[in-house]
This record gives structure tokens, C-alpha cells and sequence, in this order.
């Protein structure tokens, strides 16, 4: 069979040609090689060990982020305070923090039961001389943190986000706050693991089917091999939060409240403080695309993997929550 490639105008696309079957180990060289230099070296490897002996065609695709805050913390105020788990257990983290009534570009929204917290990242798009700066209130992303106000209200939060089509848009943070005390975890998230049971359970069963399978358009078929059809779907990604902003990666191989009406009134600060459990999303603002998706369950770890009690595990995907995978179509694939 061979790979029919259409890079088009993608300078990361890669093509690893005829490495494997023959070279298996140099064609795993080569993809992590890809992996390394499309993440900034954020994501070492793609393909841990080798490639099982009936592996035809790896596909791999991968997205960079790192965006700078446009009212970045100071290093000074971070400081260590409890970070209270699921379990009822606390936890060290540190803790970035703003002066006591910092007036920023911060957006905070107030619902029943979470506040949404819009930290906008500074726009650093290359333009001509000639191009007029965008609009400073229109940046092109921003990290959205959605905090349950009960200790262990993000399973809650995250089955209304899924549940209820346009959630997430509808309540994100549309104008400035006068914020009161903010502290938000740096934190450092890596995640691992197959998720092709994950899109079984969406349906996807003829993906990963002999017969229903269908890589025509991919591949052209000699008549001497195999059906081709999808084994596994491995997802690495990750992505560090701190005082300067957010750096993320991620591989696939395969109501604004305290505001006052009057005009003269300070208005009511709002207070933000992210020590338990929360969601976070990296949103492209012009077209509302989800970049990056996770929870943070404990900042003091790094780790996340995908098992059996996936409740306990730290997420973070391109587009997508493993826990909203699970429930809502919607969220696959940004």
C-alpha cells in the first residue's frame, strides 16, 4: 500500500516514507524526531518502545501553543497555600496572585454555583507595517477557568457543560470586573494515553473494523495486503501554566457580578480563588474554538494518565475533556 500525502500548505506536516516495515525502529525515530520539533520540545516521544509488527501507516498530527498574558502576574506575590483535593485532602501549590483590587483586562462571571474567570493572553500576531494593531479589546485567546464554588463540584459542573448545548460560549465573561482577591495554581500538566475506547463508545466502532473500515482516500491498496483499519488513537499532550502565561502541546497519533448601575460607585470587587478543583479551556476568541481543555485536580502533580477510574486522573487534550469525550460528541475534534 502507499501513503497518499497531501501536505498542502502545512510546513509541519511530515512524510516518514518507506521506514517501516523494514525499519521500524528508525520509523519511530523519525516520528518522535517530528513530535519533539512540532512541540518545542514540550512532547519527547509519540510512540513509547516500538510499533506492533502489523502496523501499516501511523498518522500523527500535532498543535503548539504559547501565549503570553496580556496583564502578566508577578512573580513576587506567588506564594504557597492549600490546595484542596477531591479526596478532602490539601495539598501545597503556588499560588499566582494579583494586588488587592487590581483593576486589569480580567474577566470574571458569576453564575449559580461557579464563576468563570477570562484571563486574555497578549495578541502577538506577526503584522506588516502597514497593519493597523487589533482592537485591544478583542484578543485572540484567553484561558477560561471555570470554578465550582463547592469544594467537589466539577463533576457537577463539567455534566452541565456537556449536557447542555452551548454552555460553555454562553457563559464565558464579557466584560471587565473589578477584581478583589484572585489567586490562581500554577500548574503543569502532562497526560497519556489510548483513547480509542474512548471514541468506541462514541460510536466509531467501523473505524476499528477489517470490513466497515475505510482508508481509501489515504492509502492506495496494491490487492497484496491487508484491509487497513485503526488499532489505537494514543493522545499525549501538556501544558504549564505560570506568572508569564501558557505553553501547551498536544500530539494525537491518530455575568459579570459586583457591577454597579450607577455611575459614580467603585463597584464590588469580585474574588477568585482557585484553590479546589476547576476546568480550564484555551478559547480562539474569534471563532469560540476550544484550543486546549482540562481539569486540575491536584497542581502539585504532573502526571495524568487514562485507566479505569479515570476520576482520579488530571486531563488535559487538544479540543476536548476525556470526561466530556465521554458524554458529548460535541467536544471531539476541534
Amino acid at each position: 500500500m502507499d501513503y497518499i500525502v497531501d501536505r498542502g500548505t502545512n510546513p509541519n506536516s511530515v512524510t516518514i516514507g518507506r521506514a517501516h516495515p523494514t525499519q521500524p525502529g528508525e520509523a519511530v525515530n523519525q516520528i518522535n524526531a517530528w513530535a519533539r520539533k512540532a512541540t518545542n520540545k514540550l512532547i519527547d516521544t509519540v510512540i513509547d518502545g516500538g510499533l506492533p509488527a502489523d502496523t501499516d501507516v501511523v498518522v500523527a498530527n500535532a498543535v503548539y501553543f504559547k501565549g503570553k498574558w496580556k496583564d502578566p502576574f508577578t512573580k513576587a506575590l506567588t506564594k504557597t497555600g492549600k490546595f484542596h483535593r477531591l479526596d478532602g485532602a490539601a495539598v501545597d501549590a503556588s499560588f499566582m496572585q494579583r494586588g488587592t483590587y487590581y483593576d486589569t483586562g480580567d474577566y470574571i462571571a458569576c453564575h449559580d454555583g461557579f464563576k468563570v474567570l477570562r484571563l486574555p493572553y497578549d495578541d502577538e500576531r506577526r503584522r506588516s507595517p502597514a497593519s493597523p494593531p487589533p482592537p485591544p479589546s478583542t484578543p485572540r485567546f484567553s484561558l477560561c477557568v471555570f470554578l465550582p464554588d463547592a469544594l467537589d463540584g466539577l463533576w457537577d459542573l463539567l455534566d452541565e457543560i456537556a449536557s447542555t448545548p452551548g454552555f460553555l460560549q454562553a457563559k464565558l465573561p464579557t466584560r471587565h470586573a473589578s477584581v478583589g482577591e484572585l489567586k490562581l495554581p500554577k500548574f503543569k500538566l502532562t497526560f497519556s494515553g489510548d483513547i480509542a475506547g474512548v471514541l468506541r463508545g462514541l460510536g466509531l466502532d467501523a473505524t476499528f473494523s477489517d470490513r466497515e473500515a475505510d482508508f481509501s482516500k489515504m492509502v492506495e491498496d496494491d490487492g497484496g495486503r491487508r484491509p487497513l483499519s485503526m488499532r489505537s488513537l494514543v493522545h499525549k499532550a501538556v501544558i504549564e501554566v505560570n506568572e508569564e502565561g501558557t505553553e501547551a502541546a498536544a500530539s494525537a497519533i491518530n455575568m459579570v457580578c459586583g457591577m454597579s448601575m450607577t455611575p459614580e460607585p467603585r463597584p464590588v470587587p469580585v474574588d477568585f480563588v482557585a484553590d479546589h478543583p476547576f476546568a480550564f479551556f484555551v478559547i480562539e476568541e474569534t471563532t469560540g474554538a476550544v484550543v486546549f481543555a482540562g481539569h486540575v485536580l491536584d497542581p502539585s502533580s504532573t502526571a495524568g494518565a487514562l485507566d479505569d477510574d479515570d476520576d482520579d486522573d488530571e486531563f488535559v487534550v487538544m479540543g476536548c475533556l476525556r470526561y466530556l469525550l465521554d458524554r458529548c460528541m460535541a467536544f471531539v475534534g476541534v
